[in-house]
């Protein structure tokens, strides 16, 4: 049997970095020399007769897998692991991995990652995924378990608890060499920009978005919408977006709700946009700065009327008809669609405490609140800084870095939590600190590790190591 050591294992059975990267290779080949090479052939095969919850895919120089109490196994391709296993890769070595919900990860070199909990069966409605880094780092693109349930992954550091929401990511833990390596990067970094046009918080019950393509997410607290994309509350559910302009909408149950155009900059607000369409149901809505600089680029179309504003607080109801009531500024109703039956084609004005039902058959009054029952969207807390802000910081301090693809993650430490959607990068310090930096890390821009998906993994280690990045690489 291959012997490693004492003096190269930590307590808690884990390989231990040394000075020297090369002493642990040069060991181990030593060994699998001397204990001929049935041992070596050992080394792809299956820890023991406990169920694999993944394989290696790929990997490049000297990496192991370790169950707790037993000898270290080469890392090699076909080498399966088990849940409770210590994944680890030396200075320099790279290993690509695939878990059995379809999850594929990129370990970088210097990572110590353990498999805490593995629970997959297809339909199951209990599966879950914790995983424990320790050092070094990962790109991951996650599989069915984050996908079906977004309470169901986690990836935990002694720096902050990363929650996967089915996504598309990158985490890494910096010491000293995350700024070694921005040093030589000879471009210049680019805004670290929040993408999406609002996120969804105080959510309750199954809330869907649905992007032009037909493609459905499940929304949770802190989740991401995009111009162009439908919001599907369900039958006992309702949610409140918040935007980036600082507008807010409670949506109801059985509601769905399309933003049609939104475009903002915090520099120049009255160059805003804000175009967006009740398709059925019910919504509360506060506008925003877009509105407070220039209330001629927000609206909102149903299928009865559009809807302009003054600086405005309004609920709409809409099924086959709708109803419109404003509880602060004015409201502008333009019967449009089914509403043009009524005959009525110049635009209504509604001050606050008024309200118009309008129909195919005709147009009424509405003097009482509609949606009384749904909390108004300036009544709910919203913490804009978890979902919006970006804040200077040293260049590369240590700590955790996460950045995202696509998708959704949520980065909690003790004191804070920090949501990131897509294209965004966020920051957790050891002493429980949360940013969104202005700027994207170069270490992170130009990551030469092999992503997961790589079509010739170990032919893009090559090229990057002798400093060639194709031109069509992105992150």
């Amino acid at each position: 049997m291959m012997h490693v050591p004492r003096h190269l294992v930590t307590q808690h059975g884990r390989i231990r970095r040394t000075a020297a990267p090369g002493l642990a290779a040069a060991l181990l080949v030593v060994c699998a020399l001397c204990c001929g090479m049935p041992a070596l052939a050992q080394t792809t095969a299956p820890a023991s007769t406990s169920t694999a919850v993944g394989e290696v895919e790929f990997a490049r120089g000297v990496g192991y897998a370790q169950t707790p109490g037993q000898t270290p196994r080469i890392m090699g391709k076909g080498l399966e692991f088990k849940e409770g296993d210590t994944l680890s890769t030396s200075a320099g070595s790279t290993a690509i991995v695939r878990m059995q919900d379809g999850t594929r990860m990129t370990l970088r070199p210097g990572t110590d990652l353990v498999v805490q909990q593995f629970r997959y069966s297809a339909q199951a409605p209990n599966n879950s995924m914790l995983l424990q880094l320790f050092t070094g780092g990962l790109r991951a693109i996650t599989g069915l378990i984050s996908k079906n349930s977004p309470e169901a992954a986690k990836l935990q550091t002694k720096t902050a608890t990363i929650g996967i929401r089915g996504t598309d990511f990158d985490a890494r833990i910096c010491q000293r060499d995350c700024s070694s390596e921005s040093a030589k990067v000879t471009e210049q970094p680019h805004a670290n920009t929040v993408q999406a046009s609002a996120k969804v918080v105080a959510t309750q019950g199954e809330i869907m978005a649905v992007d032009g393509a037909g493609a459905r997410r499940r929304l949770v607290d802190g989740g991401s919408i995009y111009p162009g994309e439908t919001v599907e509350t369900g039958s006992a559910a309702r949610g409140v977006l918040a935007f980036r302009d600082d507008s807010r909408l409670t949506l109801g149950a059985t509601t769905r709700f399309r933003i049609d155009t939104f475009t903002y900059d915090d520099k120049n607000p009255s160059e805003g946009k804000f175009l967006v369409s009740l398709l059925r149901g019910s919504a509360r809505a506060l506008t925003g700065l877009i509105a407070r600089a220039n209330n001629r680029n927000v609206g909102f179309t149903t299928a009865t009327a559009t809807i302009g504003v003054r600086g405005t607080g309004l609920d709409m109801q809409c099924d086959d008809a709708c109803s419109f009531f404003t509880w602060l500024g004015t409201i502008e109703v333009t019967p449009t669609g089914a509403g043009q039956g009524t005959g009525l084609s110049a635009l209504q004005v509604l001050s606050a405490g008024q309200g118009l039902f309008v129909d195919a058959n005709g147009i009424r009054p509405i003097t009482a609140p509609i949606l009384e029952n749904l909390p108004r969207p300036d009544t709910v807390p919203v913490d804009t800084r978890q979902l919006f802000s970006e804040a200077a910081m040293p260049d590369d301090p240590e700590g955790l870095y996460v950045f995202v693809r696509d998708g959704h993650i949520e980065v909690t430490t003790a004191s804070e939590t920090l949501h990131l959607g897509k294209g965004e990068t966020g920051f957790a310090a050891e002493s429980g600190r949360t940013v969104r930096p202005l700027l994207m890390p170069l270490f992170l821009e130009f990551d030469r590790t092999p992503k997961p998906d790589s079509t010739n993994p170990m032919l893009q280690s090559i090229l990057n190591e002798n400093g060639n990045r194709p031109a069509n690489q992105c992150r």
